[in-house]
């Protein structure tokens, strides 16, 4: 039974497959999340604007990853979680255009969107929808949500430039394979990526909370950043020996 949403206008219903227009009634449900967030986080500011731009370019980029080949009929549960995740970390957006948060408000949203951060690939594994594009979809929103946090670190003073050692790691090792395209090949499962992602995740959460100061932070950022270093690394190994 496909998703259709008769909500969609007549053109779009024209124009996208089933699937596709089910992603987007999906995705215009996660408005009510950004909004609801990004209140929690600055009230009533126009920042909420920014929040939601921010939402629609990730919806906008994961539609084109899912056109590009998403090989089961149905959304299932699975990518609406990881949807939901995408509006969390778009929420959280609206702190660094706005120059304000309700005090503790920024980690206790990425702990959210943390804590459903596993629950989308057991939901696929379960639901049998499991894919390249499920993958490659929680993998993005992962590295958003590190990004933006890295930055609302710098932004409250919690660490130094540091900090983007450990919020820009993927997009760095994506910029590489342009100049090196066996860079981009498949990875096998490994556990201990997960868990160096999930200490990466961790540890920027942990430098939103309000007594962190730099001389706490940025050393932790230097350890979390060697544990990425070696994973990446052991990564590039991989792929260099598959290469060969």
């Amino acid at each position: 039974m496909s998703d259709i949403d008769p909500a969609l206008p007549p053109f779009a219903r024209a124009l996208l497959p089933d699937l596709h227009r089910s992603f987007l009634r999906a995705a215009a449900g996660g408005v009510v999340l950004v909004l609801a967030a990004g209140i929690a986080l600055v009230g009533g500011h126009p920042a909420l604007w920014f929040a939601l731009a921010g939402y629609g370019v990730g919806v906008a980029l994961s539609l084109v990853l899912m056109r590009r080949g998403y090989p089961h009929g149905r959304l299932g549960l699975c990518n609406r979680v990881t949807l939901a995740r995408l509006a969390l970390t778009a929420a959280l957006l609206a702190p660094l255009a706005g120059d304000v948060a309700v005090a503790w408000a920024v980690p206790v949203v990425a702990l959210l969107a943390l804590s459903l951060d596993g629950l989308d690939g057991w939901l696929a594994r379960r639901e049998g929808l499991s894919s390249g594009f499920g993958a490659r979809f929680d993998m993005e929103v992962d590295s958003a949500l590190a990004l933006i946090l890295a930055l609302n670190a710098m932004a409250a003073g919690s660490a130094g430039a540091i900090v983007l050692l450990i919020g820009v790691p993927r997009y760095a090792f994506a910029a590489a394979g342009l100049a090196a395209p066996w860079l981009d090949g498949p990875l096998p499962e490994r556990f201990s990526r997960k868990a160096v992602c999930v200490a990466q995740i961790a540890t920027l959460i942990a430098l939103q909370l309000p007594p962190v100061t730099p001389e706490f932070g940025n050393p932790l950022v230097a350890v979390v950043a060697l544990m990425l270093a070696w994973s990446f690394g052991k990564d590039i190994l991989w792929l260099r020996r598959a290469r060969a």
